[in-house]
């Protein structure tokens, strides 16, 4: 949620970064004109209630006098009976002000939040800005294959049984395929942990709705999600471990010099992915259940940009470390995410498409995040609360990165050789042979 000093002083400038992203000029103004109503009513009511005590005040100086002044009693009940018609008038207003503060929150929760000043004006993709690259995809002498079709002459993917049991966008790994997948998962966790100084969470795979309202996913974005629980307990399947992780100090004050939190957890995350029918309908791209291993960091706002820049190096690190050539892009306003201020995209090269292809988010959200949560920390022992900054990305998008090493390290006959920072996880295990030149996958019986 943005910041409410947008809908006054700033309104201009809140609809000049909402047209930015794509919002509806409408949704501004009815915001403004929301947040001048409540002002109106928040006048009227406090001015009534100071009435109010004003007239209680006097009802009793009179009620006292009419103790030795019968004429005065008289007085004292015609300022009572105007007390009690100011009173209902009084909870007319309150009730009026309940309505319009439910009426601006439900718009005010579907506002995105507001780019950084960096971030470039655009519609879509094709006004993102390449801020760098690492590596050069490989030269092969040979027509590469898809993961699609490696998968399934290595015998390591099953679309076709997975989707007999769950039916279109979910993945049957096997054999060496599983364990290719685990060992991914073990790099990535054991790298953000020992080396870049995360701190390892299983958090809930299920969450409520006031997590998922906390991060942004609801109320604006609830078809994209898998809905569960029992009759009387609502629960959401996380689409992404940034929802419990960012969440896990929501409505706290977090002491001074807690600060920063560095998270990192695997999780299955869960996609209805309503939007894209009909887009990457093959393969591991774009499924409805994958493995994510994700990042999250609650600091001080002062560093948070800085906080940024070192998350998107940790995530482009698992890359380099795989001898995967990538580019990292600065997204544009219309193709951030919902709660993003400024987003980097890290593309993984897949020879397979020909096309580089997004392996992980790295978003600064601010305090759009926070502000929902009510989450806050104090700089000193008395000082007032204030709202953190949260940061999430991906490190990495495990299945991607799965495709990436299936499709870049092939040779002609189908095998795939395995980054030697995997090998300690895989050495040994069935269906990967170790040579010369390193570790293979091959055909797993």
């Amino acid at each position: 949620m943005i910041d409410p000093r947008y809908f006054g002083d700033a309104i201009e400038e809140l609809r000049r970064a909402l047209s930015a992203r794509g919002a509806a000029p409408e949704l501004v103004s009815r915001l403004s004109a929301l947040s001048e109503e409540r002002r109106k009513l928040v006048r009227r009511t406090d001015e009534m209630k100071a009435a109010r005590n004003r007239v209680s005040q006097e009802i009793a100086k009179l009620k006292a006098a009419a103790k030795t002044d019968p004429a005065v009693a008289a007085q004292a009940e015609a300022r009572v009976s105007e007390s009690k018609a100011a009173g209902e008038e009084l909870k007319r207003a309150e009730e009026d002000l309940k309505k319009v503060e439910a009426d601006f929150m439900s718009v005010s929760l579907i506002v995105p939040n507001i780019p950084h000043e960096s971030v470039a004006v655009g519609t879509s993709s094709s006004a993102n800005v390449e801020v760098r690259r690492w590596g050069e995809p490989a030269k092969m002498d040979f027509k590469p294959k898809d993961h699609v079709d490696l998968g399934a002459s290595l015998g390591i993917l099953d679309f076709e049984r997975a989707g007999r049991m769950s039916g279109a966008r979910f993945s049957l790994y096997m054999g060496a395929g599983a364990a290719l997948e685990r060992a991914l998962i073990g790099f990535m966790l054991d790298l953000h942990t020992r080396e870049h100084g995360y701190k390892e969470m299983i958090p809930p795979f299920m969450v409520g709705r006031d997590a998922m309202t906390g991060t942004g996913q609801l109320p604006k974005f609830e078809e994209d999600l898998f809905r569960t629980g029992t009759a009387d307990r609502e629960l959401f399947l996380v689409p992404t471990a940034e929802v419990p992780l960012t969440n896990i100090y929501r409505q706290e004050i977090i002491a001074q010099g807690r600060l920063p939190f560095y998270f990192t957890a695997y999780t299955p995350c869960f996609r209805s992915e309503a939007g894209s029918y009909g887009k990457d309908t093959r393969g591991l791209i774009r499924q409805h259940q994958f493995q994510k291993v994700e990042l999250v960091k609650i600091v001080e706002p002062e560093k948070s940009w800085d906080e940024l820049e070192t998350m998107t190096r940790d995530a482009e690190r698992v890359l380099q470390l795989l001898g995967l050539p990538y580019r990292t892009m600065a997204l544009c306003s219309g193709d951030m995410g919902f709660s993003a201020a400024k987003t980097y995209d890290i593309e993984v090269w897949l020879p397979g498409q020909g096309a580089y292809r997004e392996i992980s988010s790295c978003s600064n959200c601010t305090d759009f995040q926070a502000r929902r949560m009510q989450m806050r920390y104090r700089e000193a022992p008395e000082a007032k609360p204030r709202l953190v900054h949260t940061l999430n990305g991906s490190g990495l998008a495990v299945g991607r990165t799965f495709v990436a090493v299936l499709e870049n390290f092939q040779n002609a006959e189908g095998n795939i050789r395995i980054p030697d920072v995997l090998r300690k996880y895989l050495d040994g295990a069935p269906g990967f042979f170790a040579g010369p030149d390193g570790l293979w996958l091959r055909r797993d019986g």
